[in-house]
């Protein structure tokens, strides 16, 4: 299959400091590590893409403008490593709070992978190179849906849903206590057709 590696990223708890429905871009933190984790993987040509729950939008809680505002401070917090995030997708629906539109049954909210999809008709992507990282089931279970290996990092909700994975007998395809220890693994899976053959 032709088309670019690409590393589908949650955004709060795996990448942002975990904010309750984070509504002010001056609290978006991005957390350590992660600009120059993500600058090393998209040097290496690892299309870059958030896929995230945003349900305080149905809860009225915060606004698409507001969104847009906190995606811009975390760009450019990040452009000053020289690096970018290829591409944003939210979901701002819930099923049960708020009102239609926005509360509705929708193929987007992880652990459906709506969003991946979207991301998919929009990018030329080989998902056989591709992986997703997380701090909570839901983005597992989305990476999961299109069988994409799925990394569980211990920020955010990352400790509690390892427990929650452990006492169901289930796994990540990697655990890492934060996003940063998770970039060896993420090249070698990314970058397998790059790779010099060792049979």
């Amino acid at each position: 299959m032709s088309g670019k590696p690409a590393l589908f990223l949650d955004r709060d708890g795996t990448i942002l400091r975990e904010v309750p429905y984070l509504d002010n871009p001056n609290k978006a933190r991005l957390l350590p590590g992660v600009a120059d984790a993500l600058h090393t993987l998209h040097s290496k040509g690892i299309l870059l893409i958030v896929v995230s729950n945003q349900s305080g939008v149905a809860r009225g809680l915060l606004d698409e403008g507001k969104l847009m505002a906190i995606q811009k401070k975390v760009d450019a917090d990040l452009s000053a490593k020289g690096v970018w995030i290829d591409a944003w997708y939210h979901c701002p629906h819930h099923n049960q709070v708020g009102s239609p539109p926005s509360r509705r049954l929708c193929r987007c909210r992880k652990p459906l992978p709506g969003l991946l999809e979207r991301a998919l008709a929009d990018f030329d992507i080989d998902l056989s190179q591709s992986a997703g990282v997380g701090d909570d089931i839901r983005d597992l279970q989305a990476f999961a849906a299109l069988d994409l290996p799925g990394i569980l990092v211990g920020t955010g909700k990352g400790r509690e849903s390892r427990q929650k994975l452990a006492e169901s007998g289930m796994e990540p395809a990697l655990y890492c206590a934060h996003f940063a220890e998770s970039v060896p693994w993420i090249l070698k899976h990314c970058l397998k057709k790059q790779l010099p053959s060792t049979a």
